[in-house]
């Protein structure tokens, strides 16, 4: 059994036909080839498969892609290309706040809403007070990053970068 499944993806209409237990991530990366998205655990604990679905983050390998019929979905690929990168993107080059960079698409992706989430004003579990502006110094930063792992503790330099988009700042 198969299910058409209208998927928005980076501004783009996609139709795609396939069993409706296939996760969001496989329909990405096996039915639309956009390969940025990368499978880690496959279990929801890693954070390499983070894309943004209506602007939230979300681990693509723990929902499935017929659930997404019309929302807007974002993957690495549309926050930005090689030739032009988003803000957050140049500084983690910046700051190497990746080495392998297995993990740095999931990485990107939770960081673009993270800080969409903290200028909305929303707390984490280490905000001093819930009452006033988030205050994303590294230990705000690291908890609200806890769920997307670094194999190579590239954590310094993803933070500077994180700090550094945040604030606007370029060299």
């Amino acid at each position: 059994m198969s299910l058409k499944t209208q998927l928005k993806i980076n501004g783009e209409a996609h139709e795609i036909d396939a069993d409706p237990r296939t996760s969001l991530l496989d329909a990405l990366r096996h039915h639309l080839d956009l390969t940025g998205t990368k499978k880690g655990c496959d279990h929801g604990q890693c954070g390499a498969c983070t894309v943004l679905i209506n602007g939230r983050r979300i681990n693509a390998c723990l929902t499935l892609a017929c659930m997404h019929d019309g929302d807007d979905i974002t993957t690495v690929e549309g926050l930005g290309t090689p030739e032009k990168m988003s803000p957050l993107q140049e500084a983690f080059v910046r700051h190497d706040g990746f080495q392998c960079g297995y993990c740095t698409a999931g990485q990107i992706c939770s960081a673009t809403a993270m800080l969409e989430e903290a200028r909305a004003g929303w707390p984490s579990n280490v905000s001093e007070t819930l009452a006033e502006d988030v205050v994303l110094s590294d230990a705000e930063i690291s908890e609200r990053m806890s769920g997307n792992l670094c194999r190579c503790s590239a954590y310094p330099g993803i933070v500077r970068a994180i700090r550094e988009a945040a604030e606007g700042e370029t060299p």
